[in-house]
This record gives C-alpha cells, sequence and structure tokens, in this order.
C-alpha cells in the first residue's frame, strides 16, 4: 500500500509541474518529488534488486570455469557436481551441509531452451530452479515429479515454440535461472556408487542440439572473475553503479507483474529497465543520502542475523525456526533480500526446514565443557517423508574436529531407541561410551556449539506447527 500511496502522489506531482512542457527533465522530476519521496523509493529499489545482483556474481564466480568440476562449478548450461563431504577443515561456507551432495547448474535461456534429464532412482533427491529474483518457480523431485526419469524442458519468459513430444515444460519468469540440486547420502561409500551413478546420469542439452553428438563449449575462464567474492562485491557498488547493474540484468530478467508499483515508483525518479540512470543533476545533499543507502541496508540485515527475529520465523523451545516465508516471496523484497544476505538459495519449507539454536532450554548458551541431550518422545521424533540429521557446529558455524570423524547424526545411522520408543541425542566433546556412542553427536572442547537440525520434506505436523521440536537439555555432572 505503501509503494502504490507514493506512485498515485508522484503522478499527481509530476502531472501537474509538467502542464504544457511535455520535455520533462529530471531536474523538474526531482523538484516535484521530495528528497524523503526520492529516498523512499531508491531504498525499496536497492533491496528489490540485491537477490539478482548477488545472484549474477555467484554465476559469475561458479561458471568461471572450462569444464564442469567436482566442486559443483561448471560453464553455462552445464551441470557440475559435488563429490564427497566436507569435514571441520572446510571453512569456505558456514553451516555446510552433510547430508546431501550438490548438483549446480546456471541456465542462460535467452538464445533457447534447454532440456535437463534426469534419471529414474529410489533415492531422495530435489532440484530447485531459482529465477534470478531468487524466487524457486519449480522443484523437480520425488516430492513433485515422482522417482521416474525426467525430460525437463526449461524455457525462457518469451518461449512460445512447441514442446517435444516426451518433454515436460517448465517456464521460467527469467533467462537467468539457477538449480540448486540436493541428492541424499548415506556415506561416503554410498556417494561414490549410488549416488554418482544419479549424478552422471543428470546432464544438460541445449534443445537444438538435443538427441546429437557433441561436445559442449569450453567455458571462458577470466582471472578478474576468479577474484569476485559475490556479498563483498555487492556490497562494494556504489548506489548508482548497483542501480545501473540491476537495471540492465532486468532487461533479459523482466520483473514479476506483482512488482509494477514498485517499478512505476522508480521510472518516477530516473530508473527504467534497460537505461543509465545518474545521480546528475540532483542536489548534493540527496546524492549523498542515497549514497548512505547500501551501508544502512546492510547493517539492517546484520542487527537481523545477529538477534532480531525476522517475519516469518518463530522462537520455538529456544530453537530459531523458519515454517513459512522461505524460496519464494511475491512482493515482501526485503525479507527476499535478507534471505538471499544470510543464505542464497533457501529452500522452499516443504522441501526442508532447518531449526537452529546455540542455546539450551533454559537459555543458556550450549558450551563445549557441559554434556547435553536432545531427547525426543516416541511421538516427537522428526516427522519426515526422506530423512532427518542433526549438525554440530562450532562458534564460527564451522564443523568440529573429533576422534570419530561424526559430523552430523540421524535417521540414517544406526541409533539407539529406548524401550518405550523415545531417543536420546548426546551433545558433548567425549565419548559418551557403551550404547551411548552410537548417539553421540561431538561438540566443541571449549566455546560455543551451534545445533542446526535438518528435516527433509517435512510432514504436515512440521509445517502446520502440530510437531513441536523438543529443547536441548544440560546434563547435570
Amino acid at each position: 500500500m505503501k509503494q502504490i500511496t507514493i506512485s498515485i502522489l508522484i503522478f499527481l506531482m509530476v502531472f501537474l509541474t509538467s502542464c504544457g512542457n511535455p520535455k520533462t527533465d529530471k531536474k523538474s522530476v526531482s523538484k516535484a518529488i521530495t528528497n524523503e519521496q526520492f529516498v523512499e523509493i531508491a531504498k525499496n529499489a536497492y533491496v528489490y534488486g540485491y537477490p539478482m545482483i548477488l545472484m549474477d556474481y555467484t554465476k559469475q564466480v561458479s561458471t568461471n570455469v572450462e569444464k564442469p568440476q567436482n566442486n559443483g562449478y561448471a560453464p553455462i548450461n552445464q551441470v557440475g557436481h559435488f563429490r564427497m563431504f566436507p569435514d571441520d577443515k572446510f571453512t569456505a561456507v558456514v553451516k555446510p551441509n552433510v547430508d546431501t551432495y550438490y548438483s549446480n547448474c546456471w541456465f542462460d535461456l535467452k538464445a533457447e531452451p534447454v532440456v535437463l534429464t534426469v534419471p529414474a532412482t529410489e533415492r531422495y533427491y530435489l532440484l530447485p530452479l531459482y529465477d534470478a529474483y531468487s524466487n524457486i518457480f519449480a522443484v523437480p523431485g520425488p516430492r513433485t515429479t515422482g522417482k521416474g526419469a525426467h525430460k525437463f524442458l526449461l524455457t525462457g519468459p518469451n518461449w512460445n515454440g512447441e514442446v517435444p513430444e516426451g518433454m515436460e515444460q517448465l517456464k521460467a519468469p527469467t533467462n537467468t535461472v539457477w538449480m540448486i540440486g540436493r541428492t541424499q547420502v548415506n556415506s561416503p561409500e554410498d556417494g561414490a556408487t549410488v549416488v554418482k551413478a544419479f549424478q552422471d546420469g543428470m546432464h544438460v542439452d541445449l534443445l537444438s542440439k538435443y538427441g546429437t553428438d557433441y561436445e559442449p563449449e569450453l567455458g571462458k575462464v577470466s582471472e578478474e572473475k576468479s577474484k569476485i567474492v559475490p556479498v563483498d562485491d555487492t556490497r562494494a557498488l556504489s548506489f548508482e553503479d548497483y542501480i545501473n547493474r540491476m537495471l540492465q540484468l532486468m532487461v533479459d530478467n523482466p520483473p514479476a507483474k506483482a512488482d509494477e508499483p514498485l517499478i512505476k515508483d522508480m521510472e518516477t525518479i530516473g530508473m527504467k529497465i534497460g537505461e543509465k540512470f545518474s545521480t546528475d543533476g540532483l542536489s548534493t545533499e540527496l546524492v549523498a543520502e542515497l549514497n548512505k543507502i547500501p551501508a544502512i541496508a546492510h547493517q539492517n540485515w546484520i542487527d537481523k542475523s545477529t538477534g532480531k527475529i525476522d517475519a516469518g520465523v518463530e522462537l520455538i523451545n529456544n530453537w530459531i525456526f523458519a515454517r513459512t516465508g522461505m524460496g519464494t516471496y511475491g512482493t515482501n523484497y526485503e525479507h527476499r533480500a535478507f534471505i538471499a544476505f544470510i543464505g542464497l538459495g533457501a529452500n522452499l519449507t516443504k522441501d526442508a526446514v532447518y531449526p537452529s539454536t546455540s542455546v539450551d532450554i533454559d537459555g543458556n548458551q550450549i558450551l563445549g565443557s557441559n554434556k547435553y541431550v536432545l531427547h525426543f518422545d516416541k511421538n516427537q521424533i522428526p516427522p519426515v517423508n526422506a530423512f532427518w540429521s542433526l549438525t554440530a557446529y562450532n562458534s564460527k558455524d564451522f564443523l568440529i574436529a573429533n576422534p570419530i570423524n561424526r559430523f552430523a547424526i540421524g535417521d540414517r545411522n544406526k541409533l539407539n531407541y529406548n524401550e518405550d520408543g523415545s531417543l536420546d541425542i548426546y551433545i558433548q566433546n567425549t565419548d559418551p561410551g557403551g550404547d551411548k556412542t552410537a548417539n553421540w553427536l561431538p561438540s566443541t572442547k571449549e566455546g560455543l556449539t551451534n545445533v542446526t537440525l535438518r528435516l527433509y520434506w517435512p510432514k504436515k505436523s512440521v509445517l502446520d506447527g502440530t510437531w513441536k521440536i523438543p529443547g536441548i537439555m544440560k546434563v547435570e555432572q
């Protein structure tokens, strides 16, 4: 409503001040709009474009190779796969996943559609497809498309051709599409056999080349792109450069119809898709306010990530739990930007949820010097259609070195259940011994321990709040 109100107000002011002068320039427009209104629209534009610019930098880094790599990097319209789990020496990404192997692909659908072939498998997997704004528009996998073999035709927003027989069309809202596939892995041996075979059976072809024997073109490698750090480079852009990068990206990645009120607001201050935006002609005071926007926006997201509970996030027995508002955001641009800032590529909650905590049931920090237990009553065992796992991290959100190299525990492990069907997970830095070792999740020897519970394909009781995650309890020594 705020954006619509601003649009109407600005239209009336511009109309009244430009009557009899159809060539209203930027100076006359800026006079018709107060500095406060100009800055408000500019802030909204900055927030709106954040995921798209961050994704573009991420694409540049992860496609900057000649051929697909085992770290998931691959040229445009080619798929790269991860082939191993991280360990305590891995520090490239915080809170790394030790449940699934990733399959990564950046699609460019501007020239023509591509065919994504996925083999049949009994293994759980999901292939979320993100548009250029970080919204998920399709998730091939057992939950949505079943376990059989598929040939998906990914088409861009302007393609209106005929879908070949035997293919399933997935129409993307933008020409840039990112796939972050995840496949369940039960052990390193399982990953090297069953999962590798499934990944090797997955491939991408240009529609014009489909069915022919051809070698994909080698990717072009740039030393400049290899130096990109997406979050840092996005933040380092001046306000003017940021807006111009956004406006150019929007040419091939059109905004959604629901975005029209904001797009019209942006046009009133000279931000037009495909055209150059300049602060020339604006007052020194206004330019100064615009240049503050990047720092203010980023500090806001930092504040949220270090304590404030964002909209759609609950606190349940001291676990931070998001059951809604992930993966697709509508016009909630602030939430979309925040999620991109803290973890670009979030799944739909229907596919996975990740409650996390660093405090026990009493609100005290989980310290490596203490012993803890997470107790699930028989009717509290995490209700999932796929699988669940519990991972411990140190205070920097990296995996914890331990004598048994166990970085996560869950229903893929041979757990010992109590006689009444309940389950205890022991979170501590020393082996609890005996039958308890099977249920041991090693923690830090000192300092803070962070814990994340991952539920893949959660059941309805998780998403509607019926199921309550129990708190972590300190064991008196």
